[in-house]
């Protein structure tokens, strides 16, 4: 699996680059998507505002958007090699709503990535039942991501 993650637009961004990367990693490998290629970009709440406003027609800002590669079914397991796209994190929003619901900012931000990711693997929250769908999901990738792997000492 490939992860890469960037800052653009912030000042200096209180979640890293490397703990959002180790983050998606273990979302992937809980989903069962070795193969998978995914792209996270943290950034300022002017650049989320441009492409919530070019790409979804809404002129604010938002918490995260997704960019999928492929549209289609959901599917969570998988073992083929997909580029699934593109998770786009505004870090002053996450600032925000972390600070709302008295949380660390990784927290918010992973769970951001997590809903992110679940949206490029085609799951959506248009009526109630797949919104509890998507938030038991993004619950358990949540979980996932804070588990500490084991050391491979063989290496």
């Amino acid at each position: 699996m490939v992860v890469h993650v960037r800052s653009t637009g912030l000042v200096s961004a209180p979640v890293r680059n490397g703990v959002v990367r180790v983050r998606a990693e273990r979302m992937l490998r809980a989903l069962r998507r070795p193969g998978a290629e995914l792209s996270v970009l943290l950034c300022d709440d002017g650049t989320i505002h441009e492409l919530n406003r070019e790409y979804r027609g809404i002129d604010r800002p938002t918490d995260v958007l997704a960019f999928a590669m492929e549209e289609g079914q959901a599917m969570v397991v998988g073992t083929e090699r997909a580029l699934l796209g593109d998770v786009v994190i505004s870090v002053p929003t996450a600032r925000r709503q972390a600070e709302r619901a008295g949380k660390a900012i990784v927290s918010e931000v992973t769970f951001l990535l997590a809903h992110g990711l679940l949206h490029l693997l085609g799951f959506d929250h248009r009526d109630a039942g797949e919104l509890r769908r998507m938030m038991a999901l993004t619950e358990g990738l949540v979980a996932a991501a804070r588990l500490a792997q084991p050391v491979d000492k063989s290496r």
